[in-house]
């Protein structure tokens, strides 16, 4: 049965247009390239993110509310991978921007997705909620970097990836330092991506934080945070 709040018409149209773009050829190419258990429809990322954006223009939200069930409706019942970036798409659209009752949706996503591109999919729009709240999701990133889910404690070391001048260093070092032991390849590689974006703002506290932790760090985290130094 159709869930009543949703903007059935927007799913709709969503759906029909990621199935007009398939590309078979593509499509096995991109699932054995993501390891996904889920089929692609061979739809690029821009190619959904220009689809996702003009059916939202041509079937606007009528509330925020409408727009978080929408989301999760979509996301929830994805048969194909391009649906959820999709889903994500939608949560990048200003009606959302900034918007604390977003935090549940991007967690959903972060924990029932469980794989690099959904959960990098939304650490932009974490990362502004931290700018419009700092009080409350600097206490969240900082449970969030201990958390069991690895994926989680992932979002709180890429939270800042955008924040350029405006990162919390002090932040930015507790979420890394919970995580510095961990063999996880995807937290070594979010580590180091965190460290080399900022240190495009100042690389001599990148370059400082690096030789405090010595042989803490691993060689990949080190590696990728040096990598422009």
């Amino acid at each position: 049965m159709a869930n009543p709040a949703v903007n059935s018409v927007l799913l709709a149209e969503i759906r029909l247009g990621l199935a007009e773009r398939c590309d078979p050829v593509r499509a096995a190419g991109a699932q054995a390239y993501m390891k996904s258990s889920i089929p692609s429809l061979g739809v690029s990322v821009p190619e959904v993110r220009r689809l996702a954006k003009a059916v939202a223009d041509a079937h606007p939200f009528e509330s925020l509310e409408q727009l978080k069930d929408t989301v999760l409706e979509l996301w929830r019942n994805a048969t194909f991978r391009e649906e959820r970036y999709a889903a994500i798409d939608l949560t990048g659209l200003r009606l959302a921007a900034r918007e604390p009752p977003m935090l549940p949706v991007y967690e959903e996503i972060i924990r029932s997705g469980a794989w690099w591109d959904f959960v990098d999919g939304v650490s932009e729009r974490i990362g502004t909620l931290l700018q419009a709240d700092r009080r409350t999701m600097t206490v969240l990133l900082r449970t969030w970097s201990r958390d069991s889910d690895f994926w989680i404690r992932r979002a709180s070391i890429t939270s800042q990836l955008k924040a350029r001048a405006h990162t919390d260093t002090g932040l930015l070092s507790d979420v890394i330092e919970a995580n510095l032991a961990d063999p996880e390849f995807f937290i070594r590689k979010a580590i180091g991506w965190a460290l080399r974006e900022y240190a495009k703002t100042d690389p001599d506290w990148v370059l400082t934080f690096v030789t405090k932790h010595g042989g803490d760090i691993s060689p990949l985290s080190r590696r990728e945070a040096l990598k422009n130094i």
